[in-house]
Parts: structure tokens; C-alpha cells; sequence
């Protein structure tokens, strides 16, 4: 073969051979700087943003909270207000009669798992914490029926102990624009600590649901008119008139 067609195969090998990935140091400070562009892009658009949850004390939103899964919040809001009248502590909620606790949260979906989850941490409380809600995240998923998301909006809301809520919306957000791989709650959940001061924390969570609800949307975002789209990388991005891409490199 002659060496100039030798050359020209070699070069055209290197010219179609996939990129190198790049070494981690590499990717976590890429990481890094996208997650204070995308932190700083949402505190100047939900600079409010805030738990759209009712509730008076530790209990109640921990109730809430638990109601809340697959239920809008707007929903369980006009649930709670009866439901706490009518249990007003974690003892009442303990001791409630399952059928009438059922019926009582029957319109927020999944009622016979919400109920069972509510008497059984409610059970725990009075047990093991003297009827009060725990403010450590051991000891409140610790109780029967509470995970870490329950665990963390507890605590970043009614205690303000800094954490990292992930529900369906920041997960999906996370991926989206670029925060991390990881499609477990918990994965994402200390992928975020480790990409935002502890400050941060809590709004960082209200803000990512806020701007899930308004614009990033499962499974189609609203791209037109996106607030973060300068920021955004994903690449199935959709607009007003059908574009399914990037408009530009970012």
C-alpha cells in the first residue's frame, strides 16, 4: 500500500474514533461550575419559592408530606385542614380507627398505604419520642412509613436543618441539566450535597420543583420561554414551533 493512502487511512481512523472521556478531576469541576449556573439562574427566577404544603408544626407537615406522594399539593391542602382538626396530635393519629383515617385521606390516592404510614409513625412517635417529632434524619427514617424524602423536608422546613429533597421533579431536573447520572433518589441526593453550600440546600429543592412544575415538565419540557435554558444542555429540548434540539451551543 503506498504511504500517502496509509497516512490517509490513519488519519481518517483518528478523525472518526469517539473522543476520550475526560479524566474526573475534569468532569466533577465541569459538574461543579454548571451547578452555580443553574443554582444562580434559579434564585433569580423563584427568588420566593418556598414549601407549598399547609401546615403548623413538625407533625403536621410530616403528615402532609406523606400525603403528598403522587398527590398535587394543592390537593392534600385542602385535606389537612379537617384531618388536623380532627387528629390534632401524633397520639390522636396513632389511635385513629384505619377505616376512618382511610376515608378521611381517600381523595389523595393510595389512601390505605397513606393512612397505614400515618398510624405507624404516628405509633413510633408517641412510643419512642414522647409524641414529638423527631429532628435528626436517623431518627425520623428511622419511623415506620418515612424515607429520606419525607425525612428531609421535615427537617429543612420545620426544624431548618439543611437538606437535599429529591422528589420526581428535582430528579428529573437534576438529570436534565447536567447535575448527575444517577437516577436513584438517594445517588442524587449526595450528588446535589456535594455541588451546593448547605445554605443552599433547602431552597435549591423549592426552586427545582417550582421550575419543574412551570416549565420542565414529564415527559415533554416546555422549552419556550424557559428561564434556565441558557444553562440547559439537554438534548431534547422542545419549542413553541416543533425544534426538538439545541438552538446553540452553550
Amino acid at each position: 500500500m503506498p504511504p500517502s493512502r496509509k497516512v490517509r487511512s490513519k488519519t481518517a481512523r483518528a478523525a472518526g474514533a469517539p473522543r476520550a472521556p475526560k479524566p474526573p478531576a475534569k468532569r466533577a469541576a465541569d459538574r461543579l461550575a454548571q451547578a452555580g449556573k443553574v443554582n444562580a439562574a434559579l434564585k433569580q427566577s423563584y427568588p420566593d419559592a418556598a414549601c407549598s404544603l399547609d401546615y403548623a408544626g413538625p407533625l403536621q407537615l410530616l403528615v402532609a408530606t406523606i400525603l403528598s406522594a403522587q398527590c398535587t399539593d394543592a390537593r392534600v391542602n385542602k385535606v389537612t385542614p379537617g384531618l388536623f382538626a380532627r387528629y390534632p396530635d401524633a397520639q390522636a393519629f396513632a389511635a385513629a380507627d384505619p377505616k376512618e383515617l382511610e376515608a378521611a385521606v381517600q381523595s389523595t390516592g393510595f389512601y390505605r398505604n397513606k393512612a397505614r404510614a400515618i398510624r405507624e409513625a404516628c405509633g413510633d412517635i408517641v412510643a419512642k419520642h414522647g409524641g414529638q417529632v423527631p429532628s435528626t434524619l436517623e431518627a425520623l427514617t428511622a419511623l415506620r412509613g418515612v424515607g429520606r424524602k419525607t425525612a428531609n423536608v421535615v427537617l429543612g422546613n420545620a426544624f431548618g436543618t439543611p437538606g437535599v429533597v429529591v422528589d420526581t421533579h428535582v430528579g428529573r431536573l437534576s438529570n436534565r441539566l447536567g447535575l448527575t447520572k444517577n437516577k436513584d433518589p438517594v445517588k442524587v441526593e449526595h450528588d446535589l450535597m456535594k455541588l451546593l453550600p448547605p445554605q443552599d440546600w433547602v431552597a435549591f429543592g423549592h426552586r427545582m420543583i417550582a421550575h419543574g412544575r412551570a416549565f420542565c415538565k414529564a415527559p415533554t419540557p416546555r422549552c419556550t420561554g424557559c428561564p434556565l435554558d441558557p444553562v440547559c444542555h439537554y438534548p431534547k429540548r422542545v419549542y413553541e414551533d416543533g425544534v426538538n434540539c439545541h438552538r446553540s451551543e452553550k
